[in-house]
């Protein structure tokens, strides 16, 4: 199940800082992952299994490439909380559209929520997957322009439609950046009206429901849910995003 290793999702989370992480396998670890991708190869899912998340949860080196596999031999075996997992974390790395569609695909196979198949969804993961590289060239012209208008004195023509630039900017960073988004690691978890085990009870959330998450407060996420918000403990919820 997934409650069984939050730990470890929690580290590899996008959030944490990248050099954290290798994109590429260690020379000591070359072996192993050298004959695990010959036991995926020759559809020997299980066997590769073990060496894959080793290298996720031990080594903490995970490209996409290697977490799709991953996700691959888990479907395979008929594990779809796993699958879900691992492509979740190959998209947070990597958003693509075509993980996107494998991750609605199984969802809807299971009845999950969170997980919408829309040509809106696609133009926000195309939006999510060219965010960091628009943000530095953005970054990189502010930079660029406040240097011409301090040294050139420019007019109030041209500080204005700087203005303009950073409002931009601004617009940019509020409405494109990538929201944390977490799965629902245990059957039976209990979406409350607000952060207590007193609060009205709204729903059950299923293993594998997607949530974007808005905040947190003690031990509860204040998550998006249908039209509104509710509340949902963090033992409860593995944040990926």
């Amino acid at each position: 199940m997934l409650g069984l290793i939050s730990l470890p999702i929690c580290a590899l989370g996008a959030k944490q800082p990248e050099n954290k992480f290798s994109l590429f396998p260690a020379a000591s670890t070359a072996e192993g992952l050298q004959r695990a991708d010959s036991l995926f190869a020759a559809g020997q899912y299980a066997a590769s299994v073990p060496a894959y998340k080793s290298q996720v949860w031990q080594q903490r080196q995970a490209s996409p490439a290697l977490l799709l596999k991953l996700a691959y031999a888990q479907q395979q075996l008929g594990h779809y909380p796993a699958t879900l997992l691992y492509l979740s974390l190959a998209y947070a790395r990597q958003p693509r559209v075509r993980t996107w569609r494998q991750l609605a695909t199984l969802a809807a196979q299971h009845q999950l929520v969170g997980y919408p198949m829309t040509w809106q969804q696609e133009v926000r993961v195309q939006a999510h997957r060219y965010y960091y590289p628009g943000l530095q060239v953005l970054l990189g012209g502010a930079v660029v322009g406040a240097v011409w208008l301090l040294w050139r004195r420019g007019p109030r023509g041209a500080w204005l439609a700087y203005a303009g630039y950073v409002g931009l900017l601004s617009a940019y960073l509020h409405f494109l950046q990538p929201k944390p988004a977490g799965l629902v690691a245990r059957p039976g978890a209990v979406l409350m009206a607000g952060p207590s085990a007193g609060a009205a009870w709204l729903s059950t959330a299923a293993v594998g429901d997607r949530l974007l998450v808005l905040g947190r407060q003690d031990i509860w996420y204040r998550v998006k849910w249908q039209q509104g918000e509710a509340f949902v403990r963090e033992a409860d919820l593995l944040v990926v995003e």
